[in-house]
């Protein structure tokens, strides 16, 4: 038994969704990606921001990307499962940074676009290991916050 099926009842009930070398997995993971962030940049797209749909995207598939190239690589050379996730969540950082600006009136601008891409890319990171519940939760939740 996998150890996401014990966390994630999707892959309970869809259990080749857990396997990182599956195409099937792969692309199922990369389509609910597009998907994810596609969702949460309409919602910025809407309201104008900067950051927007195809920004979103890009951090959750990202993000995404890595973490499936990081459990590859756990099981492949048995090398650290954590890293290349740790430094996807730092490395955002940089990213968030560049959309807050102050303007001319003291006032911080940005702040929550900041946020919304550092919360894409966890949620890129939680598809990219097959936790589909804690993305699913987490996408839904997002899009909500962002929304009122």
């Amino acid at each position: 038994m996998i150890l996401t099926e014990l966390l994630d009842p999707i892959t309970k009930y869809f259990e080749w969704l857990g396997d990182v070398t599956n195409v099937w997995t792969i692309c199922v993971r990369i389509l609910f990606t597009l998907l994810c962030g596609g969702i949460i940049g309409i919602e910025r797209a809407r309201k104008r921001h900067a950051a927007g749909f195809r920004t979103y995207i890009l951090v959750c598939l990202g993000a995404a990307v890595v973490m499936m190239l990081n459990d590859f690589l756990s099981l492949k050379d048995g090398a650290d499962a954590a890293r290349l996730g740790a430094q996807v969540i730092s490395g955002i950082g940089f990213l968030g940074a560049g959309t807050i600006l102050i303007t001319s009136k003291n006032r911080i601008k940005g702040l929550t676009t900041a946020a919304g891409l550092w919360a894409a890319a966890c949620t890129g990171l939680a598809i990219g290991a097959g936790f589909y519940t804690l993305s699913i939760i987490a996408a839904l939740s997002i899009v909500i916050i962002l929304s009122i």
